[in-house]
C-alpha cells in the first residue's frame, strides 16, 4: 500500500468512527439542511440534486419532504455498474431500500422517460463524503462514484457538501482528479471551499 493509500485509509477510519460517536445526528442534520436551503445560490437553484443518507451521514431523508415542496426539481442519485444515474423525485413513495438498506428510487420506476435527469441539468449538488478539509478537500468511500458525476457537472453547479464538524480535519491528502467544493455546511458554520480548479 503507498503512503498516501495508507493516509486515506488512517483518515477514513478516524472520521467513520467520529461521525459514529456523533450524537444529536437528527437534530444536527435539521440544522444543517435548514443552512444549506437558506444558500441564496439555493434559492435561486431550479434543480437540485440531493443525497440519500446512508448509515451515520448528516441525513437527508428527514429533509427531502420538505425540500420537495420548495417549488424545485430534487433530483436523487442511484448506482449502476459504478456510476450515478439521476432520477426526478416528486414523492418519498417513490424510493425503497435498496442495496446495502440506502433508499433508491423503486426499480420499476427508474426508466420512465420523465424521471430521468442527465447531470447538465443540475444547478446545485448536495455531496455527501466521509471526511473534508476546511479548503473544500474532500474524500469519500473510495469507489469515486461522486468523482465521475463531478467532473460531469456544468463548472457553474455549485458544490455543496453536507458534514458534521467532527468530519473535519487540518488536511484531506487529494490527488490531480479530486475535486474541491465550494461549500461545507456542518452544525457549527458554512465554510467556503476552493471549489473545481480552472
Amino acid at each position: 500500500m503507498t503512503e498516501l493509500a495508507s493516509r486515506k485509509k488512517a483518515l477514513r477510519e478516524q472520521a467513520h468512527a467520529n461521525r459514529n460517536a456523533q450524537e444529536n445526528k437528527d437534530e444536527l442534520s435539521r440544522h444543517i439542511c435548514e443552512q444549506l436551503v437558506s444558500l441564496p445560490s439555493y434559492q435561486s437553484a431550479k434543480t437540485i440534486l440531493y443525497y440519500v443518507d446512508a448509515r451515520s451521514e448528516v441525513r437527508t431523508r428527514h429533509y427531502l419532504p420538505e425540500a420537495l415542496k420548495q417549488g424545485k426539481k430534487i433530483v436523487v442519485p442511484y448506482c449502476v455498474e459504478g456510476q450515478l444515474e439521476l432520477f426526478h423525485l416528486t414523492d418519498m413513495s417513490e424510493l425503497s431500500l435498496g442495496m446495502y438498506r440506502i433508499l433508491e428510487p423503486k426499480v420499476e420506476l427508474r426508466t420512465l422517460p420523465e424521471k430521468r435527469v442527465a447531470v447538465e441539468e443540475i444547478d446545485l449538488i448536495v455531496v455527501p463524503g466521509v471526511a473534508f478539509d476546511r479548503r473544500g478537500g474532500r474524500m469519500g468511500h473510495g469507489f469515486g462514484y461522486y468523482d465521475k458525476l463531478l467532473w460531469q457537472a456544468r463548472p457553474d453547479t455549485l458544490l455543496v457538501a453536507l458534514a458534521f464538524e467532527c468530519q473535519l480535519f487540518d488536511e484531506i491528502p487529494t490527488e490531480e482528479h479530486d475535486i474541491f467544493m465550494d461549500r461545507i455546511i456542518t452544525e457549527q458554520t458554512i465554510y467556503i471551499g476552493q471549489g473545481r480548479r480552472v
